[in-house]
């Protein structure tokens, strides 16, 4: 799923945010290598593969999305037969690559030995992937998502060579500390260290938030491989503009247009229940926060209230076109 020799742009693991239509949105775009999806956490049994089919749909596709973005299946947990048992079933249900989560930071999934709890036991981590590794055939890749430690920077050496140990093919290494949660500041060159040290493709992740800012990710860690989240929902064009800087695609992006972009998400997110059309509006704040954090779109704070679809549409179009007209004066 990963070339070492080739470039490659990742949709990023967010629960509740990277779920199967915000990965077929993403697909669409045309700018990412593969997508790695939401955690399926292995708690007290180990999971079968109808489990893993009703938690990522596109393995009844080939593992893709129908816009026919490949998709990595995500796994978390602490125990390394549950683990290994796990990851077999869901290569029997149809995935191509394992990715192992070190790194989540959650506090209800670290109490129970899980994420970026993991960290603190660099063996163990060795553990999991090596019984991973054994249990899934051999074409089936498996790689590891870390952070950088769980309180200090230091530990990332040991468990990422430990993960490298254990048999991972690549790693993906979020340049935080699970204390810090997503708090600034990211230690980008903790990345490059670790790339020089071990040899192995590593995808460089967090807190891209621009062109410069991955600019800047790329001196500090040298990488060739990158992973990008809530950035991605910030800045639409951010994505199809690193891939430009990456050799992956060519053409300078059009600008966004949001309007279009919502109204694709609830096709996307097609449901005729009163639930399923809540669910959604819930998931355009959500997206529409973090643009007003991060990005162009700053209207959270008018259609935060927003009631139903076509209020907060009414109101977002009130918006886009106020802006336009503020911008050709």
């Amino acid at each position: 799923m990963l070339n070492p020799l080739i470039p490659a742009l990742v949709v990023a693991p967010m629960d509740g945010i990277t779920d199967a239509p915000m990965r077929t949105l993403l697909g669409e775009f045309g700018a990412f290598t593969y997508a790695v999806s939401e955690f399926v956490r292995v708690s007290s049994v180990p999971l079968s593969a109808k489990a893993f089919r009703r938690a990522v749909p596109e393995l009844l596709a080939d593992g893709r999305t129908p816009s026919g973005l490949p998709v990595q299946i995500q796994i978390l947990g602490g125990d390394p037969e549950r683990m290994a048992l796990s990851a077999f079933e869901a290569c029997a249900a149809g995935a191509s690559a394992i990715d192992l989560n070190f790194g989540c930071p959650a506090p209800i999934v670290n109490r129970h030995d899980g994420g970026a709890s993991l960290l603190r036991h660099p063996a163990r981590i060795r553990e999991i992937v090596a019984a991973v590794r054994a249990a899934v055939p051999e074409p089936v890749a498996v790689s590891a998502k870390l952070r950088l430690g769980w309180d200090t920077t230091d530990s990332i050496d040991e468990n990422a060579a430990m993960a490298a140990e254990g048999g991972a093919s690549w790693l993906t290494i979020h340049a935080r500390t699970r204390v810090q949660g997503y708090r600034p500041p990211v230690y980008w060159p903790c990345i490059g260290k670790v790339r020089a040290d071990l040899g192995l493709p590593i995808i460089a992740n967090g807190d891209i938030w621009s062109i410069e800012d991955f600019r800047r990710c790329r001196d500090e860690t040298g990488c060739i491989h990158y992973m990008l989240g809530r950035g991605a929902l910030a800045d639409p064009t951010l994505p199809k503009r690193i891939a430009v800087e990456l050799g992956i695609r060519s053409g300078e992006p059009p600008q966004t247009d949001w309007v279009k972009l919502f109204e694709r998400f609830v096709e996307l997110m097609a449901d005729d229940s009163e639930r399923g059309r809540s669910r959604t509006l819930c998931r355009l704040k959500q997206w529409l926060l973090l643009s007003h954090e991060h990005g162009e779109l700053r209207c959270f704070h008018e259609l935060k209230r927003s009631k139903t679809l076509p209020e907060f549409f009414g109101g977002l179009v009130d918006w886009v076109e106020t802006t336009s007209s503020r911008q050709a004066v």
